[in-house]
């Protein structure tokens, strides 16, 4: 008999799994017959466990962008549109519409319907009432992303956007109240149902923007206004799925939500993919969604967090652990150990990057002057991400040579530049020109000024930031750069982050819609505080990423993001990392798994056989 144990494990993983185990042994033994009967006589649940490597922050859209919180209230909440589960390429398809919205031919009016008979979960904010989906919902939910109090990391998104959006923000400047009654032509509700909104110029992304779970979510203004600053523990919505339990940084549980609509399953499967094929022979027309209970925990140690996969205490692993790529995915082949046990192996390359930016308004490794661009490059062609490849994530990714992401439009899959390359030799030539020299003979060098050259990169207490930690230092001694590390919890570094308190960080970022605006969002100049954590602001990027908003996708756009990209290693505001390799193991139980690019809300599409369960672990 398999036993979960439900616990956080920093460390005592087998203690505490073991103190479990015998609690649960001594309730179980400790049934009355008439208990045991009344259990066996109700349908067990279907649920669902895996662990997340870092903790959730909360779960209000408007207040988040960490993935995993994504991960929880991508469930939880709906946006105006969504991806075909299956179909690749990516193909938009509405979820909460009656149909994909109508947009005007200069791409600036998007007119939408949205379908009857949709209900938010019970809340006490409802008074008791059913509470249906309107229009109005979403009008109010964008509007949050400009209200101060909410501090949206998605304001980047829409800023400047929507017609009569600034004129809000004009008045609440001058009022010191955000009023989300005010009127503003760019939300026009044409009826209970019916939305309209005009933007300020086109944009033909702002269709991925509504399909956007951290953008467009649905949210209640009865709720907002009844939890208001607790609103991170009290997401409400109309997904498939509500909050059951939080206890922070260590266990959340969601739960069928009794009011979801009746949808069934369908996806597009592509043509010669036999895995998709089966997948929809098997649930296509089944009502969704078909897992009672999701349970995710927060295990930030690699080796208890595969331990608990591969021990069958959990369901999923989201990414095999560099650590342990070896054992589970030897030569990117799935072990016979776990081929025997029926694991599962869904691997996809990631739209995404790693970085570690750098603060542009430190005094140390920030400005725009030729001497601190120079420090930056040669920081830059200082570090050595092949061996982070090779050691650190075990060849699960490759060198990143472009600040978009692969697969999204505007990546250029032969584009190389020796600004990424490894040449340490390159690099200490480039310090000793600009006057970066060793002129105490202790190894480290000094700033121009003669004062001490020390880069303060921020990172968690994780053992796979120790092991990055341990080849950035590598790297910079070897080029005679002093370098020290900041620890903390990550929901902590990202506050401090977003405030412009950190020197250097390391990031990953997913695009949520697979376009280069989806990256280059984090170096336009406006919003720094926001997604731009290096507080990039060059006025010529600026210029042309608002240029590229208003173009459709082909050649004058794909040319427009070319320049920002050499402006990007031109400046070098980042050292770009790697794009990984997204390989996810499922149990044999586990029914139609299969990453998506973007979506972070799958799990409505996923079922467990709970016949093949109990035939594994003998339940």
């Amino acid at each position: 008999m398999s036993v979960w144990s439900p616990m956080r494990v920093r460390g005592g993983f087998a203690k505490a799994a073991l103190c479990t185990a015998l609690l649960w042994c001594f309730a179980a033994t400790a049934q009355t017959p008439q208990a045991t009967s009344a259990k066996s006589a109700v349908a067990p649940e279907k649920v669902l466990r895996w662990a997340f490597e870092i903790a959730e922050t909360g779960f209000d859209p408007a207040q988040t962008s960490d993935w995993y919180s994504q991960y929880v209230f991508a469930n939880i909440f709906d946006a105006p549109l969504t991806y075909d589960y299956l179909a690749r390429p990516l193909k938009l398809k509405p979820n909460v519409l009656e149909t994909m919205p109508d947009v005007s031919p200069d791409g600036t009016v998007y007119t939408l319907k949205f379908r009857k008979g949709i209900y938010f979960a019970d809340d006490k904010a409802f008074g008791g009432k059913r509470r249906e989906l309107v229009a109005e919902d979403l009008a109010y939910s964008l509007k949050r992303l400009w209200d101060p109090r909410t501090k949206s990391p998605q304001l980047a998104y829409v800023n400047g956007l929507i017609v009569g959006m600034d004129a809000v923000v004009k008045k609440q400047k001058e009022t010191g109240k955000f009023d989300y009654d005010m009127p503003v032509p760019g939300f026009q509700l044409l009826d209970r149902y019916t939305l309209r909104v005009t933007l300020t110029e086109p944009n033909y992304n702002f269709l991925y923007i509504l399909a956007s779970i951290g953008v467009s979510a649905i949210l209640a203004r009865e709720v907002v206004e009844l939890y208001a600053n607790d609103i991170m523990a009290h997401p409400v919505g109309t997904g498939p799925y509500k909050l059951a339990s939080w206890k922070r940084s260590s266990r959340t549980v969601i739960v069928r939500n009794p009011n979801y609509r009746e949808e069934l399953w369908d996806a597009e499967p592509p043509a010669g993919d036999a895995r998709a094929l089966d997948t929809y022979n098997k649930l296509k027309g089944k009502r969704m969604p078909f897992i009672d209970r999701i349970e995710f925990y927060v295990i930030e140690e690699t080796q208890p967090r595969w331990l608990s996969f591969r021990n069958q205490q959990m369901d999923y692993i989201d990414r095999v652990p560099n650590d342990f790529a070896n054992v589970a995915v030897p030569n990117n082949m799935l072990a016979k150990d776990l081929e025997r046990m029926g694991v599962q192996m869904s691997r996809t390359p990631a739209m995404e990057i790693t970085y570690a930016y750098f603060a542009m308004e430190n005094p140390v490794v920030g400005g725009y002057t030729p001497e601190k661009i120079a420090l930056r490059r040669a920081i830059s062609m200082g570090y050595n991400t092949e061996e982070e490849i090779a050691i650190n994530r075990k060849g699960q990714a490759v060198a990143a040579q472009s600040p978009i992401g692969p697969g999204a439009f505007g990546n250029d899959p032969n584009f190389r530049t020796q600004d990424n390359q490894y040449d340490p030799a390159r690099a200490r030539a480039l310090l000793d020109l600009f006057g970066y020299k060793d002129r105490d003979g202790d190894g480290f060098r000094e700033n121009i000024d003669g004062s001490p050259l020390e880069i303060e990169m921020s990172s968690t207490p994780t053992l796979r930031d120790r092991n990055l930690d341990e080849g950035w230092r590598k790297s910079m001694e070897a080029i005679g750069i002093k370098i020290k590390f900041r620890k903390a919890q990550w929901p902590e570094l990202l506050k401090e982050s977003r405030a412009g308190k950190l020197m250097s960080w390391r990031l990953a970022w997913g695009a949520p819609f697979p376009d280069g605006d989806a990256f280059f969002v984090m170096l336009y100049g406006p919003n720094k505080g926001q997604a731009n954590h290096a507080r990039f602001d060059d006025p010529r990027f600026n210029k042309l990423y608002e240029k590229a908003r208003t173009l459709p996708p082909g050649d004058e756009r794909l040319a427009t993001y070319k320049e920002m990209t050499r402006i990007f290693w031109t400046v070098m505001p980042w050292k770009l990392g790697v794009s990984r390799m997204d390989t996810d193991l499922t149990h044999a139980w586990v029914v139609g798994y299969q990453r998506h690019p973007v979506l972070r809300s799958v799990w409505k599409y996923i079922d467990i056989d709970l016949a093949k369960r109990k035939e594994i672990l003998g339940e």
